[in-house]
């Protein structure tokens, strides 16, 4: 299978000024191609370093694609690294960069500076994909077997993330006229409301069965769950794709309703399907999660036909006075509690005459009280068919608290709309 290497080039990533988008993007683009991306590798701003870095992954990799360093300035120093690896004996002007160079710069009513002729100045070991976004080209360097024990190729790309993600195409093309590449096949189910490592314990013997071609990966989120990553590579994609689909199916029937999704999916998309076009409609009152559920909601293109609204009733007057939550509820049970999370609910579904509603009331920090500890949280959803609550508990600091809170709740709301439309 042929292999890649992604690599960064500048000291702006390392020392986390800058964070690196480009290398998710280029390591999907590729596997999506056939290619199978074996590093992701950061190098600062040093020559020998760089040269040293590359050359490494050259040996390892049939491509490696580099992004950063190709600007006119005295830092980027990438391009000259470049020519001492692919052993350039001098620079040559390449025209159609050269007159991308005066359009994008006269468009702009810039002066053109011998800085800036210098970007179309490349090393006369490489060849050039015109970057039609930018001025610093995308330069391709082609070694032979005798090289590095294997035909390689590097592509670089500059590191401006509009630039370096629409180069992408063009340089995926260019790999495909030069190599035979082979499928990769991933299949992704959504799963919430086991912890990864309960989750592994309960699917091991459907794991042990699998293919020895197919390999599981466990992808744990705490807004969305555990993602579960079949891949094989080689083969025919829509074979494999098709096995992969057996063995989701089986998967399935053992986890029962722990499955919200089949792909990459958020459980606010999982209920924005389940909703859109029923003409049914969702609320939410938030206390301890402060809007994060509603935030959350309208993520989601098209929230709007079916999400009305939400109340983040705080203080207790508000639950009192706006969700109607009865005061002696709050006194005799607790504010932290499962009768006001069901009052909550039921409070902001009357309020906004939504079919469902959803509401959380809990403890998301240090603090606690008499009835329930710190990282408590009582979830209440209504609908047609009546009220539940579930309580849920985390050890984490606030902000994880009330992101876990959330994510408990839309799964609870999940799946009293599953069980009403019978999904």
């Amino acid at each position: 299978m042929t292999t890649a290497s992604i690599c960064t080039i500048g000291d702006e990533i390392l020392i986390g000024q800058i964070v690196d988008t480009n290398s998710s993007y280029i390591s999907r683009e590729l596997g999506a191609a056939g290619i199978r991306v074996n590093t992701m590798l950061s190098i600062g701003d040093d020559h020998d370093r760089i040269v040293q870095a590359l050359r490494n992954e050259l040996e390892h990799n049939d491509i490696v694609v580099t992004t950063g360093g190709l600007g006119p300035t005295k830092d980027d120093i990438t391009k000259a690294a470049l020519s001492e690896l692919s052993g350039s004996k001098g620079y040559v002007e390449h025209p159609g960069q050269m007159e991308m160079v005066f359009r994008i710069l006269h468009s702009r009513g810039l002066e053109v500076l011998d800085t800036n002729r210098q970007q179309a100045m490349v090393p006369d070991t490489c060849e050039v994909i015109v970057n039609r976004l930018g001025t610093a080209p995308i330069m391709v360097f082609r070694f032979d077997a005798s090289r590095f024990g294997h035909p390689a190729t590097l592509y670089s790309l500059p590191g401006v993330p509009h630039e370096a993600l629409g180069a992408v195409a063009d340089v995926v093309a260019d790999i495909k006229s030069h190599y035979k590449l082979e499928s990769i096949t991933h299949s992704t189910i959504m799963v919430y409301g086991m912890a990864e490592s309960a989750l592994a314990k309960r699917i091991e013997a459907w794991e042990d069965a699998l293919p020895s071609d197919m390999h599981l990966a466990y992808l744990p989120n705490q807004l969305t769950g555990v993602r579960l990553r079949l891949s094989v590579y080689g083969g025919d994609g829509k074979e494999n794709a098709a096995r992969m689909e057996e063995r989701f199916a089986e998967l399935k029937e053992l986890l029962g309703d722990m499955v919200y999704s089949d792909g990459d999916d958020t459980l606010q998309g999982a209920i924005g399907r389940l909703l859109r076009g029923s003409g049914r409609t969702l609320s939410a009152a938030e206390s301890c999660t402060g809007g994060e559920i509603a935030h959350l909601i309208t993520t989601v293109p098209g929230a709007s036909e079916y999400f009305l609204g939400s109340v983040t009733s705080y203080a207790p007057e508000v639950k009192i006075k706006v969700l109607g939550v009865p005061a002696d509820t709050i006194e005799g049970c607790g504010i932290v509690s499962s009768r006001v999370a069901a009052a909550m609910a039921e409070g902001v579904r009357r309020l906004t005459g939504s079919t469902y509603a959803v509401a959380t009331t809990g403890w998301a920090d240090a603090y606690g009280d008499e009835r329930e500890p710190a990282g408590t949280v009582w979830v209440g959803v209504a609908g047609p068919a009546g009220t539940k609550t579930a309580r849920f508990n985390y050890k984490n600091d606030r902000k994880r608290n009330i992101e876990r809170f959330s994510a408990s709740a839309l799964n609870e709301l999940r799946k009293m709309i599953e069980s009403d439309l019978k999904v």
